[in-house]
């Protein structure tokens, strides 16, 4: 009964709200403005109804609230993942919470979006297929714990989730409401990876790995896809290691996979074909911050603070681009998770440089107008 009248609620006001004659669904928090993460533009909220877009009614995209986890995929029925099932190349997003790790593969969130899940704490996991951003929070609104459902808005061509506690809308990139009576209020990031399975189960052997409907439950309980790796955003969808997708070969496209870093009022994207041009490391500064930027051997990247201690190493490519490893201070340290693997700093682990995982750059420079852009001139 409640998400009934969830629903109902959410869609009418939606409907009417997008035509500009009501303020929220419950009433918006007090306008004003906020200064989302590090680098980021500030934003008036509440965010203006004409600035939303709604191509879907609310849970047009089934959310996971009953998620199920498995070793891997094998013995599935193939109904339910596709003739491929998972295979090594697959794409996934990784969280590691209090030494255990999990994965979430892209072909379940590609047509999902979001997953309610219970993994050290209530945790929330979302992808937006056309931003090509993963982003895990803390699943708690004022300290309490809720589920979150796909809303069918986009903001900046950016998921907007909704909570059912609430009903306030939240833009997955700020991970912020920008509607509703929670307006202003954040949630707790929670650090995501972007890697291939293969390259995830490797560096972390006793992961559990999501499996898809009907195995775990959706909010409408009826939702069915054939979960192989057959995207449903093939004009948008970038696999992890293309790196001109939109481009052209050495060029900046709306899709190109960037990462990004943002210290005090700098903020820099590095695409990943620069990167790879570069022998898979590159040494850089962003504001006070140096930086080592890398490609994985999951065809992603990943970013970290140089500094160890009172030192500032100096980062080379150890066994070429596509390779595990990175080499400083006479130790070799794994580019999947900025841990020395061997000499003096074996054990050490690299601080993660950046908040969100790799996504695409329309939708990096979309909440950081004016980004540098490391190696390449960005669009006008």
């Amino acid at each position: 009964m409640r998400r009934r009248r969830l629903l109902g609620g959410l869609g009418a006001a939606v409907a009417t709200g997008l035509a500009g004659c009501v303020a929220g669904y419950r009433g918006d928090g007090a306008p004003g403005t906020v200064q989302p993460p590090t680098g980021t533009a500030p934003v008036d909220l509440p965010v203006s109804w004409e600035e939303l877009q709604q191509p879907l009614p609310p849970d047009a995209i089934p959310a996971i609230v009953e998620p199920a986890f498995a070793a891997d995929w094998s013995g599935l029925d193939p109904g339910a993942v596709g003739r491929d099932g998972l295979g090594d190349d697959a794409a996934v997003v990784g969280v590691e919470r209090g030494g255990e790790t999990r994965a979430y593969p892209l072909a379940v969130l590609d047509r999902h979006e979001v997953v309610n899940d219970a993994f050290g704490g209530p945790l929330l996991v979302s992808y937006c297929p056309l931003c090509g951003s993963a982003v895990a929070a803390e699943r708690r609104v004022g300290r309490r714990s809720t589920r979150f459902g796909v809303s069918g808005i986009l903001w900046r061509r950016d998921l907007v989730l909704y909570d059912e506690l609430t009903e306030s809308l939240w833009s997955q990139l700020l991970a912020t409401a920008i509607r509703g009576p929670r307006t202003g209020d954040r949630l707790s990031l929670v650090p995501t990876r972007l890697t291939s399975w293969g390259a995830w189960r490797e560096s972390h052997p006793d992961t559990a790995v999501l499996l898809p409907p009907p195995h775990s439950g959706t909010i409408d309980g009826s939702a069915r896809y054939e979960y192989d790796r057959k995207y449903p955003y093939d004009t948008q969808r970038q696999l992890i290691g293309y790196d001109d997708a939109g481009g052209g070969a050495g060029r900046l496209g709306s899709t190109t996979l960037v990462v990004g870093i943002s210290e005090g009022e700098v903020a820099r994207a590095y695409p990943y074909f620069v990167v790879r041009e570069a022998g898979g490391a590159v040494n850089d500064r962003v504001g006070e911050r140096p930086v080592v930027v890398t490609t994985t051997p999951g065809g992603g990247l990943a970013a970290y603070d140089r500094r160890v201690g009172d030192s500032s190493l100096r980062f080379a490519a150890a066994d070429g681009a596509d390779g595990e490893h990175l080499r400083a201070g006479g130790s070799r340290w794994r580019r999947e998770d900025g841990r020395a693997a061997d000499g003096p700093y074996a054990g050490e682990r690299l601080d993660r440089a950046n908040d969100l995982a790799p996504l695409f750059w329309h939708a990096w420079s979309s909440f950081h107008p004016g980004t540098e852009v490391y190696g390449v001139d960005a669009p006008g």
